[in-house]
C-alpha cells in the first residue's frame, strides 16, 4: 500500500509545467464558448476549451501563429505573445459565414479545412440542441445533406451520393463500427448511438478509404461523443446536462443525464440515456397507398386482424432504447493522454413495419415480423503521446472491443412456427495512427490498423403453441473476417494559398466460413477469400484570396466482400431467396470531386460541389442457381434464388449546392440542394437507376438569433421518382410505395414545413421545442417502408450545470 501511494505522488509531479489559461467569450453577450479548437499550423498542437471557455495553452508558448475557430465564428489568428498581452483573454465575432474549419475525420488528426481536398460538413452540439433529433439517423438528416432510409421508426439508414448500408463507413471515437455482417440492403446500426452524448459530427462526402480502408464508398460518418474535460485549476472541474423531452407524433417521453468531473490530472464522464417511443402516427393529407388501417393480434390462440380507430397510426412501430456511456482520462504530462471509453446501447423488440404491410392471399402475410433487441457494447482504449522525434510528432494509438448482437424473428399469420436469427460479433481493433511535420510546408500522416470480427449465427424454430423449440437454418455461416492494412498521406503547402495532398494504402482482406448443410443442400462446406487492394487519393485546395476556395480531388475505394454478401440466407422479397455465393471479389470505386465556395461581401455564401463516381466489379442482388435449380422450398414457399453477385458496372454523378445569407437584424437564409443520378448495368445489358441514388431534396432555413433566443422555419423536400426511374429491384415492392394511375408503384414529392426554437430561460436552463410537420402531410422518403410522422409538437428542457 505504502508503495501505490509513493508511485502516486511521483505521477503528481511527472512533467508538471505551468499551466497557462487561455479564456474564450462570444464579442455580443460575453458568454464563454465550448469546444473552441485552438491550433498551431506550425507544431500541430492544439487544445479545445471546456464548458467555461478554459483551456491551457502552455504547449504554444513562443508560437508566431495560434488559429482560434469554431462553428459560426469568426477565425482569429494570434501570436502567443499577442495573448500574453491581452492577458489571454479573447473575443469571437459571430459569422455564419465561415470558409474554414477544424476537422478531424479527414486524417483521424485535428486539420484545418483549407487543407482538406474532400467536401466535409460538421453538424454542432448546437444544431442538435435546436432541433431535437430523436436517433443518430435523425441527426444526420438535419444538415440537409444526408438522405435517410427507414424501413421502421426504429431505424434510419443514411444514404450518400447514390450509396448506402455496407458501402459507408461508420466511426465513432475514431473506431470503424462496420462489421462483417454490415449487409447490403437498408440497415439501421446508426441508432445505437446516443445523440445527446455526441460532441461533434462530421460528415466526408466521397471515398475515404486511404484512411478507413473497405466500405467508406460513398462517404464516412464520423462521431465524436463527449471527451473528459480537465479542470484548468486546484479546484474540481465539475460540467454536465440534463435532459427532458416529449413529442406528441409518437408519444416519446426521453430523458437524458450527463456529468463531467475533472482533476488537473484525471477526469470521469458520465452519460446515461432513455428514450422510449410510442407507435407512429403519420399525418393526414397525403396517398391513400400508405395507410394499412388494421394489425395482428394474437387472441386466444388465433391470429386477429384489428381494424384501428385511428387509422393513421402505424402498428407495429412502438420500441425503446437505453444508452450509457462511462468515460475516463489520465493526462499526467503534456506528453501523454490515456481515455477510455464504454458504450453500451439497448434497444427493446420492434416491429418491421414494412414486412407488417405485406399481403398475402388476401389477408396479412405476418403475424410476426421483428428485430429482437440491438446491443452494441465498445470498450476503446486511446492512447496519445505528443514529443517530436525523428519518426513522428504525435501518436495515437486506439485499441477496441465491441460486441453486437441483434435477431429477427416472423411468423407467417395463423402458423405457429416462430423462425428466429440470432447473430453475435465480436469486433477487435487496433490502429496506430502517427503525424510527421518533415518541414514548415510538409506533414505526413501514416498508420496501421488491424481489425478481426468473429460472427456467431444460429437459427431456432419455436412453435408457439408448445413453447419447443428445435433447431432450425442459420441467416450467416460462422465465420472470421480480417483486415490488415498500413497508408500513407503526404499534405503539402506549395504556397500560403495552395495545399496540395495525396496519399496510398494497402489492405489485406481474409475471410473465412463454416457452412451448416443440415437445411440446405449447399454444394459447399466452406468458403475462403483472401483479397488485396491498393487505393489512392490526390486532391487539392486552392484559396486565391480570402473569399475563394477552390477544391478538387481524385480518388479510387474498394469495398471487400464480408459474411453478409458470401453467405445470408434470406427472403429479399416475396417469392425470392438469396443464398450463399462464395466465389465474390472486392468491388472498386473511381471518384472525381470538384468544389467552389464563394462569400460576397460577408453577406452571401454559396457553395457548390460536383462529382462523379464508377463503380466497377459492383456486389449486386441477381439471379442464381443452386444445384442447377432457379428456386427452392423456403419457409414453405417455393421461391426464385438469388445471390450476390460481380455483375456490375455503375455510374454515378451529381451537385451538392449550399447558399448562406445574412440578413439585417439577426436574421439570416440558408439552403441546400442535392441532385444525383446514377445507372447500373442489369443481366440483360438494360440499364437500371441505381437503387440508392436518392430524388432530388434538401432543406431551407430562416433563421432569427438574438442574445438568448435562436428560431428556425425551415421546409424539408424530396422530389418525385416516377416508376420508369424507379430501380428494377424495387418494382416489386408494391407495399411500400404509392400507385400510380396505371397501377404501378412511384415514389410521391413531399415537403414538411416546420418550426423550431430554444429559449434560454436562464444561465442553467434552456427550453426548446417546435412543431414539425405544420400541415400534417402524409409523406414516405424514398425507400422508406414507413411514413415519416404527421404534425408533432416537441416540447425540452435542459438544465446546465
Amino acid at each position: 500500500m505504502k508503495k501505490l501511494y509513493i508511485i502516486w505522488l511521483l505521477l503528481g509531479f511527472v512533467g508538471s509545467t505551468f499551466a497557462q489559461t487561455i479564456t474564450v467569450k462570444d464579442a455580443e453577450t460575453n458568454e464563454p464558448i465550448e469546444l473552441v479548437t485552438l491550433s498551431s499550423p506550425h507544431s500541430k498542437q492544439y487544445a479545445t476549451t471546456n464548458a467555461k471557455g478554459q483551456a491551457d495553452i502552455s504547449a504554444f508558448k513562443n508560437e508566431e501563429k495560434i488559429e482560434i475557430r469554431t462553428l459560426g465564428y469568426k477565425t482569429l489568428i494570434k501570436s502567443y505573445n499577442q495573448l500574453q498581452a491581452e492577458n489571454f483573454n479573447v473575443k469571437l465575432e459571430v459569422s455564419n459565414l465561415n470558409l474554414d474549419e477544424v476537422v478531424i475525420s479527414g486524417s483521424r488528426w485535428r486539420q484545418s479545412s483549407d487543407d482538406v481536398p474532400a467536401k466535409i460538413i460538421s453538424i454542432s452540439t448546437k444544431d442538435v440542441a435546436l432541433q431535437n433529433p430523436q436517433t443518430a439517423a435523425d441527426l444526420l438528416g438535419i444538415s440537409g445533406k444526408v438522405f435517410i432510409q427507414k424501413s421502421q421508426q426504429g431505424g434510419g439508414s443514411p444514404m450518400i451520393r447514390g450509396f448506402s448500408t455496407s458501402r459507408l463507413l461508420y466511426s465513432v471515437d475514431g473506431i470503424r463500427m462496420n462489421t462483417a455482417i454490415f449487409r447490403s440492403g437498408n440497415l439501421q446500426n446508426v441508432i445505437s448511438l446516443d445523440p445527446f452524448a455526441v460532441e461533434n459530427t462530421e460528415v466526408v462526402f466521397g471515398p475515404g478509404s486511404v484512411i478507413y480502408g473497405s466500405d467508406a464508398i460513398g462517404g464516412v460518418m464520423s462521431f465524436q461523443t463527449l471527451t473528459p474535460r480537465l479542470s484548468l485549476t486546484d479546484a474540481p472541474l465539475i460540467t454536465g446536462k440534463a435532459n427532458v423531452r416529449y413529442s406528441s407524433a409518437n408519444n416519446e417521453k426521453t430523458g437524458h443525464f450527463d456529468v463531467n468531473v475533472g482533476f488537473k490530472k484525471w477526469s470521469f464522464l458520465t452519460s446515461i440515456s432513455s428514450f422510449d417511443y410510442d407507435n407512429l402516427r403519420q399525418g393526414s393529407h397525403g396517398p391513400e397507398d400508405y395507410i394499412r388501417d388494421y394489425h395482428v393480434q394474437r387472441q386466444d390462440s388465433t391470429d386477429v386482424i384489428i381494424t384501428q380507430e385511428d387509422k393513421l397510426l402505424q402498428i407495429p412501430t412502438a420500441y425503446s432504447q437505453v444508452n450509457m456511456m462511462q468515460k475516463f482520462r489520465f493526462k499526467p504530462n503534456e506528453k501523454w493522454d490515456f481515455q477510455y471509453g464504454f458504450h453500451y446501447s439497448e434497444t427493446s423488440n420492434y416491429g418491421r413495419y414494412d414486412r407488417h404491410q405485406r399481403v398475402k392471399n388476401g389477408t396479412a402475410r405476418y403475424a410476426e415480423w421483428d428485430y429482437g433487441p440491438q446491443i452494441w457494447m465498445m470498450n476503446n482504449l486511446s492512447i496519445g503521446y505528443n514529443e517530436s522525434n525523428s519518426i513522428f510528432d504525435q501518436m495515437n494509438i486506439r485499441l477496441a472491443h465491441q460486441w453486437f448482437e441483434e435477431s429477427r424473428k416472423d411468423r407467417s399469420f395463423n402458423k405457429p412456427d416462430r423462425n428466429i436469427n440470432e447473430e453475435e460479433v465480436s469486433a477487435y481493433s487496433i490502429n496506430a495512427d502517427f503525424i510527421k511535420a518533415t518541414g514548415e510546408r510538409n506533414t505526413i500522416f501514416y498508420g496501421l490498423e488491424y481489425v478481426l470480427d468473429e460472427v456467431n449465427s444460429v437459427g431456432k424454430v419455436t412453435d408457439i403453441t408448445t413453447d419447443k423449440t428445435v433447431p432450425g437454418p442459420a441467416r450467416y455461416p460462422n465465420s472470421t473476417w480480417q483486415s490488415l492494412a498500413a497508408y500513407i498521406t503526404d499534405e503539402f503547402k506549395v504556397t500560403d494559398r495552395f495545399t496540395l495532398s495525396g496519399g496510398a494504402r494497402y489492405n489485406h482482406v481474409l475471410l473465412d466460413s463454416e457452412f451448416d448443410t443440415t437445411f440446405y443442400p449447399f454444394p459447399f462446406t466452406e468458403a475462403s477469400l483472401s483479397n488485396g487492394a491498393l487505393t489512392g487519393s490526390l486532391g487539392g485546395v486552392y484559396r486565391p484570396t480570402n473569399t475563394w476556395v477552390l477544391s478538387a480531388n481524385l480518388g479510387t475505394a474498394f469495398r471487400a466482400p464480408n459474411v453478409d454478401d458470401v453467405g445470408k440466407v434470406f427472403d429479399s422479397a416475396p417469392g425470392q431467396v438469396v443464398v450463399p455465393n462464395p466465389d465474390l471479389k472486392p468491388e472498386y470505386a473511381y471518384n472525381a470531386d470538384l468544389g467552389v465556395a464563394k462569400v460576397f461581401g460577408d453577406v452571401l455564401k454559396i457553395d457548390v460541389t460536383g462529382y462523379y463516381t464508377h463503380l466497377k466489379n459492383s456486389l449486386l442482388r441477381r439471379d442464381f442457381k443452386l444445384n442447377g435449380q432457379d428456386s427452392i422450398m423456403y419457409q414453405g414457399e417455393m421461391s426464385r434464388v438469388q445471390a450476390i453477385q460481380n455483375s456490375a458496372v455503375a455510374n454515378i454523378y451529381g451537385v451538392q449546392f449550399g447558399l448562406e445569407l445574412k440578413l439585417p437584424k439577426g436574421f439570416g437564409f440558408s439552403t441546400d440542394f442535392n441532385f444525383q443520378k446514377g445507372k447500373e448495368e442489369l443481366e440483360n445489358g438494360k440499364k437500371s437507376p441505381v437503387r440508392h441514388t436518392a430524388p432530388f431534396f434538401g432543406i431551407s432555413r430562416l433563421n432569427y438569433k438574438a442574445q438568448k433566443l435562436n428560431m428556425e422555419v425551415n421546409l424539408l423536400f424530396n422530389g418525385n421518382r416516377d416508376f420508369d426511374d424507379m430501380p428494377d429491384g424495387e418494382r416489386t415492392k408494391t407495399e411500400i410505395y404509392a400507385l400510380d394511375a396505371n397501377g404501378n408503384i412511384y415514389s410521391p414529392a413531399w415537403y414538411t414545413l416546420n418550426f423550431k426554437g430554444l429559449y434560454k430561460l436562464s444561465e442553467t436552463l434552456d427550453v426548446s421545442g417546435g412543431i414539425e410537420n405544420l400541415t400534417d402531410q402524409r409523406y414516405r422518403p424514398y425507400a422508406s417502408g414507413v411514413s415519416g410522422a404527421g404534425r408533432n409538437f416537441i416540447l425540452g428542457l435542459t438544465a446546465h450545470f
